[in-house]
């Protein structure tokens, strides 16, 4: 994740440490949303390289969605729990993903 990545006005962050189980299985929640729109949808931040910015948005655990929209934080998705319940976020954020 560079500082330019993060300046752009919409993003979907998905933040991790390495060692941390649910973070895998969030992780490959998100692999399998990306895989079948072929395309990344999510940057990917290692909460451990980025003490200020946890501390900065206020970040309580991993793993964490923060979704970033018209330049504002939107939501702070601590609980991913399925791939529909990430959809549903999508579907609010990112529509454009589900146009034809």
């Amino acid at each position: 994740m560079t500082q330019e990545q993060l300046s752009v006005k919409d993003y979907l962050l998905y933040i991790y440490t390495p060692f941390c189980g649910t973070c895998q299985v969030a992780r490959t929640m998100l692999e399998k949303i990306e895989s079948v729109h072929q395309k990344d949808i999510f940057y990917k931040m290692n909460a451990s390289l980025y003490p200020e910015f946890m501390h900065e948005h206020k970040v309580e655990s991993v793993p964490c969605l923060i979704i970033k929209k018209d330049n504002e934080m939107k939501e702070k998705i601590y609980a991913f729990r399925s791939i529909p319940n990430i959809y549903r976020y999508l579907l609010e954020y990112q529509p454009e993903l589900f146009s034809v």
